[in-house]
């Protein structure tokens, strides 16, 4: 178990290594670009089955204990450890970040967006990757920034060498932001480490250990500092304006994994770091943190709302970037509450976000490959989309997935925010409960508008307008069939697949991810007992 972790964090950065070099003579395939696209599928498929082997081999029994654990001293003078560890509530993460990566992977191959060299992209995507994986792995505050920040560049490169119009503008955005939140994040992680002598976050967790070296002051000081970079990777309204830029410029595999993986980062942190080493400033702050995710959820459906209106020139990957606003909106709301209904709530609503909108990336990716455009008013013109009758199991797949994200009962979406209502509905001792409820009313509307817009999504690609022939004086003829639009292709099916299947499988059966984080939760809240 523990060589299975390590090498799930080390293996794709050797792999991203091996890219760059010449392929060995029996491995070129047709081409050298073949050679590598295949090379990062193989190495993404070792390490999404090393997690697979991990979630196996896991103790479901005592999922609140680390497990698979690694400790070794690093830098002696500062007390920074080479802490590897997972439990129930990194190890759905986990498997999640190995799953999209391979797919993304596996699309690539056929599916290679324009850009320069595929060496740089797969070697780009590994060590993302890699990053990923080692934010949910590690246990040593150091070591967490380090993974954290690690993303960064790679995700930089993949919107700015490979994306659509407006792709440097975007990433620098995206990187100016991050990186300014991730300073002050360093500050509060630091002064967390220097008041209570150790970086150590399992022994920080508990509350006869280190953590009571740390005042309400410092633990304020340090969540508010923590806090913003989190807030800022989350998104977390005001600070999302990066998302919609980044998610509309990046190429179908980045706009995947940012918004199934690296947003995760920021709300695991919350989890991980804010909620169990700080617990007293998180308190104090919980009914902010509240009112701005509240907040973001309503704004994010009603940009939605905009962007979906006819005539209002809207870009449907811009929309769905607007919706990761309002449903990680949700996940803050359930980790605010301070609550276990609220928590396991948010982490639901993490790995739910992360199949789902995953999949609509994907989908809305292949749509701009067969129409050659996002425009919304584009693709529910008179020669619009119309993939119900063009492409039927496209349209079917894209209908299923978008009433996945509304939160149709039945299916992943639906229990992650009815949980965090449902937290927000009792919160923790000495929160206001009549401004949660306020808070769990916006939330109850957001759901509403969210329902709205999807649905108007689904009616206007899916459905589209009616294709007449325009018949010269003179001529006769019937109604002109619109140009085909092709169905979905097996790697389609193989690439989006799992995705629709473990949609299902969650929704139908929560208690699979719930009995896991359940009790890991359960100890983060009561100080590591």
């Amino acid at each position: 178990m523990q060589i299975l972790l390590a090498g799930s964090v080390v293996l794709p950065l050797l792999g991203a290594l091996a890219a760059l070099l010449p392929a060995p003579p029996g491995l070129k395939g047709r081409n050298p670009d073949q050679a590598v696209l295949r090379h990062g599928v193989t190495v993404t498929g070792v390490v999404l089955a090393a997690t697979l082997a991990l979630a196996v081999g896991f103790d479901r029994g005592h999922p609140a204990r680390m497990q698979a654990t690694t400790d070794l001293s690093w830098i002696p003078a500062l007390g920074i450890r080479v802490h590897l560890g997972i439990d129930g509530i990194s190890l759905p993460l986990l498997v999640l970040s190995a799953l999209l990566t391979f797919l993304c992977a596996l699309y690539s191959y056929f599916k290679m967006p324009t850009g320069p060299s595929p060496k740089a992209f797969v070697a780009l995507l590994l060590v993302l990757e890699s990053g990923t994986l080692a934010t949910f792995a590690v246990l040593d505050l150091v070591l967490f920034f380090l993974a954290f920040e690690m993303v960064l560049i790679p995700m930089y490169f993949l919107i700015a060498r490979w994306g659509g119009a407006g792709r440097q503008a975007a990433a620098w955005k995206f990187i100016l932001y991050t990186l300014l939140g991730s300073v002050v994040m360093l500050l509060g992680l630091l002064l967390i480490g220097l008041k209570s002598g150790t970086f150590d976050m399992v022994a920080l967790a508990t509350d006869n250990g280190p953590k009571a070296q740390l005042s309400h002051t410092v633990q304020l000081v340090a969540v508010l500092a923590v806090g913003l970079g989190l807030a800022v990777k989350s998104p977390m309204w005001p600070l999302h304006s990066w998302l919609p830029d980044a998610h509309t410029a990046a190429p179908t595999a980045g706009s995947v994994l940012l918004a199934g993986v690296l947003l995760k980062m920021g709300t695991y942190g919350f989890v991980r770091i804010a909620l169990p080493i700080t617990p007293d400033g998180l308190h104090t702050l919980a009914p902010y943190l509240a009112a701005l995710a509240a907040v973001g959820i309503v704004y994010g459906s009603l940009a939605c709302l905009a962007l979906v209106r006819s005539g209002a020139g809207g870009d449907l990957k811009r929309l769905i970037a607007y919706s990761s606003v309002g449903h990680m909106g949700f996940v803050l709301l359930g980790i605010a509450t301070m609550t276990p209904t609220g928590i396991n709530g948010a982490l639901f609503a993490n790995i739910a976000h992360g199949l789902i909108t995953g999949l609509l990336f994907f989908l809305v990716g292949a749509l701009k490959d067969r129409t050659g455009t996002t425009d919304l008013d584009a693709l529910s013109g008179t020669t619009g989309a119309a993939l119900y009758g063009r492409a039927p199991r496209f349209g079917g797949l894209l209908a299923f997935a978008a009433v996945a994200s509304l939160g149709l009962p039945g299916l992943a979406g639906f229990w992650g925010e009815m949980l965090a209502m449902f937290g927000a509905y009792h919160p923790a001792a000495g929160l206001s409960r009549p401004a949660f409820l306020t808070f769990m009313a916006l939330a109850g509307l957001g759901t509403l508008l969210t329902a709205a817009y999807l649905l108007l999504v689904v009616r206007r690609v899916c459905m589209g307008g009616t294709l007449k022939a325009a018949i010269a004086p003179g001529e006769t003829g019937g109604p002109a069939t619109a140009p085909a639009i092709p169905d979905l292709a097996r790697y389609e099916y193989a690439a989006w697949g799992p995705l629709a299947a473990l949609t299902v499988l969650a929704g139908l059966w929560p208690a699979a991810l719930l009995g896991l984080t359940n009790p890991a939760v359960q100890q983060l809240l009561g100080g590591g007992k």
